[in-house]
C-alpha cells in the first residue's frame, strides 16, 4: 500500500454530504490525492466517480490509490470549470448525481518545498499545473505596481496593499517565497495563528492559479446545467471564497427575481433553482481539528439543485 501524504478535510461531512446518492455519477472536481474520492466510492458502492485534477503528481498517486475502484472511476487532468463543460457534453444533467470541490491547496503541495506554495519554500514557483505558463517568479517579477497593488488587496485582503506593492518593485528581483517572505517580513501582519506571510503568498497564490475566477465559471457552468437532481458541495479554505459560494447559493434559492422596489411579483416567481441545505456553512469537529490543524480554516456548504 502507498503512503497516504494528504489528509482531505471535513472527511465525515463529505461522506454524509452524499450518503443518499445511491447510484449515478458523482464528480469530485478536486481530486487531489484521492482522499474524498475513494471514501466516496468506498461508501457509495454503485456510483460512478469522475475525478478531476490539474496536478499531475497527484493524478498519479491517485490512480495506483483508487486501483481497487477502477471500474467506476474516470480521472481526468485539467482545470475542472472547463472540465466540467466537457462532462457535460457527454452526459446529461439528470445523469449527474453530486459534485464536490474542495477549493485548496493540498498538504503534499504546501510541503513540497520545490513546488513553492510554502514561505520556506525555496522557489517561487506556485503552479498547481506545472505545466502553466504565468508563475509566481512572474507575477512578484513583472507585475507593475498598480498589478500588485489589486492583488494584494482584493485577494490578500492587506491593509497596507501600496507599501508591500512598492517594496516589491522597488526591491526585486526575489528568487524565492523565503527570500520574499524574509524580506516584507516588517510590513507584513503579525499573528500568532498564521506566519505573516500567509496572506501575501496566498494573494499571489490566487492569481498565478486564477482560483477565483476557476471557481465562479465552476458556479456558472453549474447554474446553466440546470440539473434536474444533483447535489453539490464547495470546500473553501478563506473569507473569498466562501464568499462567493455564499452568495451564490443564496441566488440559486430565490424564486422571486424582482427588484427589491418592485410593489409586486412580476417576474413569475418560479426562478428558484433548488434549496440550501446548509444555512451555516460546515467546520471541521474538534477531533479533526486535533489531527489535522490545516482543517480549521475549512467550510463546507450544500446545495441540493432541483430545475
Amino acid at each position: 500500500m502507498q503512503a497516504v501524504p494528504h489528509v482531505p478535510v471535513l472527511y465525515r461531512e463529505v461522506v454524509e454530504a452524499f450518503g443518499e446518492i445511491e447510484e449515478g455519477i458523482v464528480i469530485d472536481c478536486t481530486m487531489g490525492y484521492g482522499g474524498h474520492s475513494s471514501l466516496l466510492l468506498e461508501a457509495n458502492p454503485r456510483i460512478k466517480l469522475i475525478a478531476i485534477d490539474q496536478d499531475q503528481s497527484a493524478i498519479d498517486f491517485s490512480t495506483a490509490r483508487l486501483e481497487p475502484y477502477k471500474e467506476r472511476v474516470v480521472i481526468k487532468k485539467g482545470r475542472f470549470a472547463s472540465l466540467l463543460k466537457e462532462i457535460l457534453q457527454e452526459y446529461k444533467p439528470s445523469q449527474i448525481r453530486g459534485i464536490l470541490a474542495d477549493i485548496g491547496v493540498s498538504s503534499l503541495q504546501l510541503d513540497q518545498k520545490e513546488r513553492g506554495f510554502s514561505f520556506s519554500s525555496e522557489t517561487l514557483d506556485m503552479r498547481m499545473d506545472k505545466d502553466a505558463p504565468l508563475s509566481a517568479y512572474d507575477v512578484v517579477n513583472n507585475y507593475s505596481q498598480r498589478e500588485l497593488e489589486k492583488i494584494f488587496l482584493e485577494y490578500g485582503e492587506l491593509t497596507n496593499f501600496k507599501k508591500i506593492a512598492s517594496f516589491i518593485v522597488q526591491n526585486r528581483p526575489f528568487f524565492t517565497a523565503k527570500e520574499l517572505s524574509d524580506a516584507l517580513k516588517p510590513l507584513l501582519p503579525s499573528s500568532k495563528k498564521i506566519h505573516p506571510a500567509t496572506l501575501l503568498l496566498q494573494a499571489i497564490r490566487i492569481e498565478v492559479n486564477n482560483e477565483l475566477g476557476e471557481l465562479e465559471s465552476l458556479l456558472d457552468t453549474i447554474e446553466e446545467a440546470k440539473f434536474p437532481n444533483t447535489r453539490v458541495a464547495i470546500i473553501s479554505f478563506h473569507s473569498l471564497e466562501d464568499r462567493i459560494v455564499k452568495n451564490r447559493f443564496s441566488q440559486w434559492s430565490k424564486s422571486c427575481i424582482c427588484p427589491l422596489e418592485a410593489m409586486r411579483c412580476t417576474c413569475g416567481n418560479n426562478h428558484s433553482y433548488g434549496k440550501i441545505v446548509t444555512k451555516k456553512p460546515l467546520i471541521a469537529q474538534d477531533d479533526e481539528l486535533k489531527a489535522n490543524p490545516r482543517s480549521r480554516s475549512a467550510k463546507m456548504r450544500i446545495f441540493e439543485m432541483d430545475v
